[in-house]
């Protein structure tokens, strides 16, 4: 039977969506008042490519620019998300609480793997105190690849994990499922993209789906 299930957090349990945009516009100002940028804040740009490693994503929003001026914003941005998280601006999405709790009486592991980096997960977790039930964070920073298959990877070593689905709404989070013989749950939640879900070996409109999904599933492996 399903003994884990590993969850994304962005655009999954998070509602990034809150403070993405308020956190992306400061990052920008702050680059316009250095001369660094002088145009429209590229948020359709970072909606195309969320789920990715922060890294990429300064690659992709700054591709004219040094390393120096990206790590910068990187940084001001990091910086500008937490303190939108600690001042309550952001959102879990709904039933999060609930389903971890079904889950833990039902004798799952709950584990996060997530492209963010520690300190932003680190903020979220703690402000929804989601450690009352989640075992253990992995932040991509943990890993050299930056591949969320790896990161997957690490924790199913570290825990001696057999059976587990990965929950998330990016390609990134089904192929961490597929590379890793686990079973993929797709979130068609804001930042999904329809021909990605498709990828998916089950879809789910809201959380609270899980409920009747990881029985099916359990059955099933015992068929």
């Amino acid at each position: 039977m399903i003994q884990s299930l590993i969850f994304d957090m962005d655009g999954t349990l998070f509602q990034t969506d809150k403070i993405l945009e308020i956190s992306l516009d400061d990052t920008f100002n702050h680059l316009r008042l250095l001369n660094e940028w002088d145009a429209e804040t590229p948020i359709d740009k970072y909606r195309n490519i969320m789920g990715v490693p922060l890294p990429k994503v300064w690659e992709a929003l700054l591709p004219n620019h040094s390393n120096e001026i990206r790590m910068q914003a990187d940084a001001y941005f990091l910086n500008r998300l937490i303190e939108n998280i600690q001042k309550g601006k952001g959102a879990l999405y709904p039933n999060v609480k609930e389903i971890f709790s079904y889950l833990k009486e039902n004798g799952c592991s709950i584990y996060i793997a997530s492209n963010g980096l520690k300190d932003y997960l680190e903020a979220i977790v703690s402000y929804y105190r989601l450690d009352n039930w989640i075992t253990e964070t992995f932040s991509i920073e943990q890993i050299e690849t930056l591949d969320k298959s790896d990161l997957v990877k690490k924790i199913i070593k570290k825990y001696d994990i057999k059976q587990a689905a990965v929950v998330g709404d990016r390609l990134s989070d089904i192929n961490a499922a597929k590379n890793n013989h686990l079973i993929a749950v797709g979130c068609n939640f804001d930042f999904a993209q329809e021909h990605e879900l498709a990828q998916a070996d089950i879809v789910i409109d809201d959380l609270i789906e899980l409920k009747t999904i990881v029985p099916t599933i359990n059955n099933s492996l015992f068929i």
